[in-house]
C-alpha cells in the first residue's frame, strides 16, 4: 500500500480532505534523525517559513502516515507542495505502531530555504491540529514555536 508522512500542515485532516487524496488510512509515526525545521520560504511571502525537516542524529519528527488507495494519489498532492520547485518527493521510512513502513516525504529544496524565517501562526495551526497523531511532549514543544502574528490563511505555500 503507498503511504504518505505529513509533517507539515497536511497533519491537519481537514486539510487533507481539502486536497482530494483518497487516504484509506491514517496512523501517527515519526522518522528518528531527523528533526522539525521552519526554514522553507514561502512562495508567496519570503519572510513566511513552511515545514521542512532536516538532519539530526538524535532528533525525531513525528506525524501522520497516509494509507493511500493507488499509488497514483501521491501526484495530487505535488501541486499543493510545489513539487519538484519547491518540495522534492522522497521515500523514506517512517516508524509507525507496527514497525517501519515506507513512505513518500516532502523535503524543501536547498534554494528555498532560509534562516530567520518564522511560520506564521495560522499555519502553525494546521500542524497542531495533528494532535490525535502526535506525543505529548512534541504537541507540547510545537505550541512553543514562535511564529508571526498575522491574519490570513494562504493555502499553498
Amino acid at each position: 500500500m503507498p503511504r504518505y508522512f505529513a509533517y507539515g500542515s497536511n497533519m491537519n485532516p481537514e486539510r487533507m480532505a481539502g486536497r482530494g487524496l483518497k487516504v484509506v488510512n491514517a496512523k501517527a509515526g515519526y522518522l528518528e534523525g531527523f528533526k522539525l525545521c521552519f526554514n522553507k520560504q514561502s512562495r508567496y511571502c519570503a519572510e513566511e517559513a513552511r515545514a521542512n525537516i532536516g538532519y539530526d542524529p538524535i532528533g525525531r519528527v513525528e506525524g501522520v502516515v497516509y494509507e493511500l488507495a493507488s499509488a497514483s494519489e501521491i501526484y495530487k498532492l505535488d501541486p499543493h507542495e510545489g513539487t519538484p520547485l519547491y518540495y522534492s518527493r522522497e521515500r523514506f521510512s517512517v516508524m509507525t505502531e507496527t514497525g517501519l513502513v515506507s513512505a513518500w516525504v516532502y523535503v524543501a529544496n536547498p534554494a528555498v530555504i532560509a534562516e530567520h524565517v518564522l511560520p506564521p501562526r495560522w499555519y502553525l495551526e494546521h500542524l497542531l491540529a495533528g494532535v490525535d497523531y502526535l506525543s505529548v511532549s512534541y504537541l507540547s514543544a510545537l505550541e512553543k514555536t514562535a511564529c508571526l502574528e498575522i491574519s490570513g490563511s494562504v493555502d499553498i505555500g
